[in-house]
């Protein structure tokens, strides 16, 4: 893909350029149990405008099913066939390169138990009865003999599966750790590598694009290691929203493939066209009533208005700067003079 220098400018909303938003969830549309500001009513006004709405995770724990009538308790209406999970990504991985009907050792949640049957596989829980693979994915219930049954079916030589390698998750209660902290439990434990499924790699964007069908999708993420750099080995375009994971100063930072194609503050920015970022041709970049530059000790900003645009015109700066690597200069205080947290 052509180097991005700079989040792109929109004359129309999103939800009418794009037929189907591809969206994560945790830290999207909720975190933990509540909807996160906004989220609810901004995507039913896209789904007003003729947007259809696919519900994308890596979150392995829950079914389809309960994922959808979570949503529709927080005012999001969603049928299971809108929900797609990285445990429906690595079951088709899994069933690819086993028998039907093997056994898997599966260390997860109903959802990755579910997705294991729906292709025809056997979930077991030990690894004394004899899987043909073993899988593990996120599951808040998890129990140290769990991770010692996947430890003894790894080194025994059971090919190792994992739903997704997240390191974090967000809750209501703030930043937990996610599958992927399993997961390097046992990487300790066996020396192995285990086959990974989930954003941001192509069993996910695969399994995505063949349930829901999309001909011009919009990745819909918080996180530049998973949803952005899905969408970006994906080539479609994408929209970070600064409700989940990262930070402003993690997006100024960004590395080619962690670069967005929008930034908005939350699920509005779906609703909304999305100004341009102009370059003056010395080095500064202007977006709605900020300009923005780069010099050798860090970003400089000047002007007024909506702190977003602020941010849009740093990145335009920050990414210019640092070309194909990851800008490190001190971004402090035009941070702090939009309202955002430094860190």
């Amino acid at each position: 893909m052509t180097l991005r220098t700079s989040p792109n400018g929109s004359e129309q909303a999103l939800d009418t350029l794009y037929d189907v938003a591809l969206l994560d969830l945790d830290g999207v549309v909720y975190a933990g149990g509540d909807a996160i500001a906004h989220a609810p009513a901004s995507l039913k006004a896209a789904r007003g405008d003729g947007m259809r709405l696919a519900f994308v995770t890596n979150n392995a724990a829950r079914t389809p099913r309960t994922v959808a009538d979570h949503l529709a308790e927080l005012g999001v209406p969603a049928e299971p066939e809108d929900v797609i999970t990285s445990a429906q990504a690595v079951a088709r991985l899994i069933a690819e390169q086993v028998p039907a009907g093997s056994k898997v050792l599966v260390v997860g949640g109903e959802g990755l138990i579910a997705a294991v049957r729906e292709r025809g596989l056997v979930p077991v829980e030990s690894a004394a009865d004899g899987p043909a693979a073993a899988v593990q994915g996120y599951s808040p219930q998890l129990r140290w003999a769990q991770l010692a049954e996947m430890a003894y079916a790894v080194n025994a030589g059971v090919p190792w599966f994992a739903s997704n390698t997240d390191l974090t998750i967000p809750s209501e209660r703030g930043i937990g750790p996610g599958n992927g902290a399993a997961v390097e439990v046992v990487r300790i434990a066996t020396g192995a590598t285990p086959q990974a499924a989930g954003k941001p790699l192509p069993p996910m964007h695969r399994e995505t694009v063949i349930r829901t069908r999309a001909e011009r999708p919009l990745v819909v993420g918080d996180r530049l290691d998973t949803d952005i750099e899905g969408a970006y080995a994906g080539k479609v375009e994408s929209l970070l929203v600064l409700t989940g994971v990262t930070t402003p100063a993690q997006l100024l930072a960004a590395e080619p493939k962690h670069r967005p194609t929008y930034v908005a503050a939350d699920l509005r920015g779906l609703l909304t066209a999305h100004p341009e970022v102009t370059s003056s041709g010395d080095g500064a970049f202007a977006c709605g009533g900020w300009t923005a530059s780069a010099a050798s000790d860090g970003l400089a900003l000047d002007g007024e208005g909506e702190p977003i645009d602020g941010l849009r015109a740093l990145s335009a700066a920050a990414w210019t700067a640092a070309g194909e690597g990851s800008f490190s200069g001190s971004a402090k205080e035009p941070l702090e003079r939009l309202g955002f947290k430094h860190g």
